[in-house]
């Protein structure tokens, strides 16, 4: 599978400027032929927390619309990263993915709040898990903090998910805790980790970039710098199901003793 990451800076609190920029990077990254692509956290917005209620996605209504297009132009299953998406009650974290007909085929709001970015001001957490399938492959998706709940990326693998797919917006402060972190989850759970964070920096923060590809053995495949960048890498699925064969964590835990 080949899969491209698009790391790009956002820009902070204008929709429509993101909504061009990233027409334009899926039309540059379509060049590399790739079977999927991974959007970053917010990637609408930003953290233009405050102003969520007026500028976020009614129902993520006009990315799913604008994803699906994408998608079922360029014939790429895409992994929309995440936006804010509004209702009645609220506003959610929500990842949303497509196929490569432009169906919805998953959704994921997430679930831990950053509360360091005072997201559990603005938003509502996600009440369900992230699973979803591309190409007959299980995969799952955690939104940016959740990769600090091992517990919860555990529940997915446990289930038989073979990628993990992470969107964030993680600051550069902290930029050896994301590596460290993503490469734990892959070894953790013998599985690929597809990371896309985002580039650039907003008015209270500078971000770190370093997308990045992971294998089961917690090799990096590819990695990118700071700066803005299409990423893309191949990942062989058939190394998931050896190593799980080799190393059979999932057989041998003893989850009734964890609690």
């Amino acid at each position: 599978m080949r899969i491209s990451l698009i790391q790009l800076d956002i820009a902070f609190g204008n929709p429509a400027m993101n909504y061009a920029a990233v027409a334009q990077k899926i039309s540059e990254a379509a060049s590399a032929a790739p079977d999927c692509l991974i959007l970053p956290e917010l990637w609408t917005t930003g953290y233009d927390l405050t102003r969520l209620e007026d500028i976020g996605d009614p129902e993520g209504e006009i990315t799913k619309e604008f994803i699906s297009s994408l998608a079922k132009q360029y014939s790429i299953n895409i992994i929309a990263g995440s936006v804010a998406s509004r209702n009645d009650t609220g506003v959610t974290n929500r990842m949303y993915v497509f196929n490569r007909s432009g169906e919805l085929v998953g959704q994921y709001s997430k679930l831990h709040l950053f509360q360091l970015m005072d997201e559990h001001l603005y938003l509502q957490p996600g009440e369900a898990k992230g699973l979803f399938t591309l190409d007959e492959t299980l995969c799952a998706g955690l939104i940016c903090y959740d990769i600090r709940f091992p517990e919860w990326v555990r529940a997915h693998t446990a289930q038989g998910a073979e990628i993990l797919f992470v969107c964030a917006e993680w600051p550069l402060s902290r930029v050896s805790h994301w590596r460290a972190l993503l490469i734990s989850r892959a070894i953790e759970n013998q599985c690929y980790v597809v990371a896309c964070n985002r580039a650039g920096s907003d008015p209270a923060n500078i971000f770190a970039g370093h997308s990045m590809i992971i294998d089961p053995w917690g090799d990096i495949v590819c990695e990118a710098s700071e700066e803005e960048q299409i990423l893309t890498g191949e990942i062989d699925l058939h190394q998931v199901r050896e190593i799980r064969k080799q190393i059979p964590i999932f057989s041998d835990r003893r989850p009734e003793l964890y609690n």
